[in-house]
């Protein structure tokens, strides 16, 4: 039984820490995620508009979720290459992590992680730690356990890896919490709020109307897909509609044409604390929406 102090922590330069290696250091970071990405819609909303965002928020670090962003069910070379390309700085994943047999050589060659409470022996790791502006950042994917494959114990896990972090250091800390449960998100909540930086949920693929501030934690149940909009979870809606009609199952296919969506959150974090936060939602139409933090 594997827990996740006898994983590896790495430390790396990314390309947003080489962007600001010649500027004055800041305590402070401003880091995005983004959930979900779903086949090529996902993957085209991103290469249009992420590099836009980054610039305009002054965004120093971007998370992504790469689990369903090759045809809906895991992640090929081709289409990793072309999200690092898009300004994505490292990728965290889920139950269809390993759908896609070549991403074994990723977790080698590319800041790509997949969910840290896996048993012992399972190729990659689920903590990174990354420099941006002489401060550190870990990044931790974790996977909940309703109506999900076989792991160790999440929240064990969450325990073991932030108490890991903070002796050696780390205060600022990003979770990509991959569950089907709200209870078991918000439980993770109640569990390490003040402990880390942000916790935010991915899977179900329907963002939540609960971003929120407490005890300088920020939170998110889930964040919501980047893909299709106009369907079933960012799937043509044919073969879930058969499903829940007569039992039958199918595969799930990425629609040809949709109306898409980017979902995407940013944080400022400092001395570990989550000091704001906000949620943007980039429409196919051109509309915008922003949605603020509540803090408590």
């Amino acid at each position: 039984m594997m827990t996740s102090s006898k994983q590896h922590f790495f430390i790396s330069e990314t390309q947003s820490q080489k962007c600001y290696n010649n500027e004055t250091k800041r305590k402070q970071m401003r880091i995005a995620f983004i959930g979900d990405i779903v086949g090529s819609p996902g993957r085209k909303m991103i290469e249009d508009h992420l590099k836009k965002i980054r610039q305009e928020y002054d965004i120093d670090f971007v998370i992504a979720n790469y689990e369903n962003a090759s045809h809906g069910f895991g992640l090929t070379v081709k289409n990793a290459n072309e999200l690092v390309s898009f300004g994505i700085d490292v990728m965290s994943g889920g139950n269809h992590t390993w759908d896609k047999k070549d991403i074994l050589p990723l977790f080698d060659t590319h800041e790509l992680l997949r969910p840290h409470n896996y048993p012992q022996g399972v190729p990659g790791t689920g903590c990174k730690v990354y420099e941006i502006n002489g401060e550190k950042l870990a990044v931790l994917n974790l996977m909940g356990h309703y109506s999900m494959p076989f792991t160790d114990n999440a929240f064990r896990c969450a325990i073991e890896s932030v108490t890991k972090l903070h002796k050696e250091g780390v205060k600022n800390i990003f979770i990509d919490f991959h569950a089907e449960a709200t209870s078991e998100k918000r439980a993770l909540m109640m569990l390490l709020q003040g402990k880390v930086s942000a916790i935010v949920g991915t899977h179900t693929h329907v963002g939540t109307d609960d971003l929120q501030i407490s005890e300088a934690t920020g939170y998110l149940s889930d964040i919501g897909l980047t893909g299709c909009r106009d369907n079933v979870i960012g799937m043509d809606q044919k073969v879930p509609l058969k499903q829940f009609l007569t039992g039958m199952k199918g595969h799930f296919e990425i629609p040809k044409k949709c109306k898409r969506i980017l979902q995407i959150v940013v944080f400022d974090f400092e001395e570990g604390a989550c000091i704001n936060g906000f949620k943007l939602k980039y429409f196919d139409d051109a509309r915008v929406i922003k949605t603020e933090a509540w803090m408590d």
